[in-house]
């Protein structure tokens, strides 16, 4: 595999505001004005670069933020929306039509799976969840219905890791888009350099990386983000999942530390994985040697960027997980609260929180036991006293 550093790529894209300002300057406006209404015709017809005509369409420092994003993820074009979930729904909606089908892997973010499960059937669209690492799975899953093959990198919340380019053989072989969701592994691995045709994120955890807002994006190629926003049939522009302004301005100011807080929650949670697995405890991390996955992540990551942030571990029941976790937060090791990239270590028990939408029975199906505490280890300078504090709290619960 090439190397790329896309922390090199975002810094080479430099913007400047119209004063010359260091930041791009923020757009506070919905719409914005012509000098004739001939240019104003032009630009319902196709995007005009620098030329902008309705927030719903672009502004220009979402369009700043988006051309980013492309750089990180090197691909020709990007878009932000207001949410993951309406980068995930706009993605789908664009490509499938009533009567289409979708192969998608089992372990995925439980917001994912009830879009799905319970949603885009109502549309008429079919999604078959399977064991996205069984290969001639996929492909005896296909039809000439099919239209996706969806997948996260590192899954959520058992941390798999998909095999991205030979699941994009299988998905070019038979003309199908794959889409994957990269909202774990930003900077560490990059999908469409993988031969994936579309990279999705919310941009509310690792990307922004303080818990204060709610944002996506789609990385794809010029023409897929050209169709999203096309005036008559884009799933963008007619959707409407617009990110505010001041939010957008925000995220890429954070984006230029991205790197450097990857890389520190890295260390940290190899650190705390490695701790745990020497305490006997079952660990979820693809960053350990011993974990199936681990020579694959190897091969397709980018180098100097670690192994992500998540780790899971299981407590052996929902009581222990709910008694640890109380135990922590009052120990001050983090905080008990879903979501992730925050720069203060989150655990939640994802069986009844964001994977709650997964019938129980599909849970257990796929290996994820109600005793699992997911963390996302945050930035502490010095990962021990934590670590030390974490055992204390479960020696009181006879983990180890």
């Amino acid at each position: 595999m090439k190397k790329f550093d896309p922390s090199a790529a975002i810094n080479e894209y430099l913007v400047f505001g119209e004063f010359g300002d260091v930041n791009p300057s923020i757009t506070d406006s919905s719409t914005y004005t012509f000098q004739n209404p001939g240019k104003m015709d032009e630009l319902f017809d196709h995007e005009i670069e620098g030329c902008f005509l309705y927030s719903r369409h672009w502004n220009p420092i979402n369009k700043y933020l988006s051309n980013a994003l492309s750089k990180m993820e090197d691909t020709e074009s990007a878009q932000v929306t207001s949410s993951g979930m309406a980068a995930i729904s706009s993605a789908i909606l664009e490509i499938c039509s009533t009567g289409d089908e979708i192969i998608s892997g089992r372990t995925i973010y439980g917001g994912t799976y009830a879009l799905f499960k319970n949603f885009l059937p109502k549309l008429g669209i079919t999604v078959k969840f399977i064991d996205i690492h069984d290969h001639s799975l996929i492909e005896k899953s296909i039809t000439d219905k099919t239209k996706i093959i969806y997948a996260e990198s590192i899954s959520n919340p058992l941390l798999e890791v998909t095999d991205i380019p030979a699941i994009s053989k299988i998905s070019k072989k038979h003309g199908l888009k794959f889409i994957i969701d990269n909202t774990f592994s930003p900077m560490i691995i990059s999908p469409v350099r993988l031969g994936a045709d579309i990279t999705v994120h919310s941009m509310t955890k690792f990307i922004n990386g303080t818990s204060d807002c709610v944002a996506g994006c789609i990385c794809s190629s010029h023409d897929f983000i050209a169709g999203l926003v096309d005036i008559n049939s884009g799933a963008t522009m007619l959707l409407g999942p617009v990110l505010d302004s001041f939010r957008a301005a925000s995220i890429l100011k954070n984006l230029h530390s991205l790197h450097i807080r990857i890389k520190k929650h890295g260390e940290n949670a190899l650190f705390l994985a490695e701790e745990f697995e020497k305490l006997g405890l079952k660990v979820f991390y693809p960053g350990l040697r011993s974990n199936k996955h681990f020579e694959l992540y190897d091969s397709i990551r980018n180098e100097g960027f670690g192994y992500g942030g998540m780790i899971a571990v299981d407590a052996g029941s929902y009581e222990n997980a709910c008694g640890l976790m109380t135990r922590m937060q009052e120990e001050k090791v983090g905080y008990l609260a879903v979501s992730l990239g925050y720069f203060k270590t989150l655990f939640s028990s994802p069986g009844h929180s964001t994977s709650s939408e997964i019938p129980e029975e599909e849970q257990l199906k796929i290996g994820l036991n109600k005793g699992l505490v997911r963390f996302s280890i945050g930035l502490d300078n010095d990962i021990v006293p934590a670590f030390e504090k974490i055992k204390k709290c479960m020696k009181e619960f006879n983990l180890i």
